[in-house]
């Protein structure tokens, strides 16, 4: 049954069909919300949100684009509105992680047991300092930065889903490859010193 069959189901009464849905984009958005917020609870409750979001919205899905692209496009919105709701949350939870007041889970479960502590604080440090890299880009260039690093997708689904043409999401991607590298060259220039 493709996704829209599964919508239509649903559409004319079957709501039970919708955890198909769910368990089909369930890691694709939470892919794309932690690319956004950073951290794993957060992501969670955003994913959650985009579901409810996608469910109420159901009746509004055309089919013009794939379910996938308009589901893309609510976990963005969502994403960058949750960035602008609570940009000082998300600074303060932030802190917390890098001081140490509050462990991340997300983080520290990147690593092995077996990891010398120090390598465990400094890649931890390093992901910290890409994260506010990427963070402070405008939003087309870091939506663009994420869906193409953290989903891996290509241009044309970029382009999709940002309703946008392919030559300007290739653009938006240099432009944020280059805003990058200048952050964090100049944050490792700024750490050495």
């Amino acid at each position: 049954m493709n996704d829209n069959e599964v919508i239509k189901n649903i559409l004319q009464g079957d709501k039970d069909k919708f955890r198909q849905l769910i368990e089909q984009y369930e890691q694709m958005v939470f892919r794309t919300v932690i690319g956004f917020v950073h951290n794993k609870d957060d992501a969670d409750d955003l994913t959650q949100d985009v579901f409810i979001q996608a469910y109420q919205s159901l009746p509004h899905f055309k089919g013009d684009s794939a379910f996938s692209t308009w589901l893309y496009r609510i976990a963005v919105n969502a994403s960058l509105n949750k960035i602008r709701k609570s940009p000082g949350k998300l600074l303060l939870q932030r802190f917390e992680n890098i001081s140490g007041n509050k462990s991340d889970k997300d983080v520290n479960s990147l690593f092995r047991d077996e990891d010398d502590p120090e390598n465990i604080l400094i890649r931890q440090e390093h992901i910290e300092f890409v994260q506010r890299a990427l963070d402070t880009l405008p939003e087309n260039q870091r939506t663009a930065i994420v869906l193409s690093k953290y989903d891996d997708l290509s241009q044309k689904e970029i382009a999709q889903i940002m309703n946008t043409t392919e030559g300007a999401v290739e653009a938006l991607l240099q432009r944020a490859k280059k805003n990058l590298r200048k952050k964090l060259s100049a944050g490792r220039k700024k750490n050495k010193n």
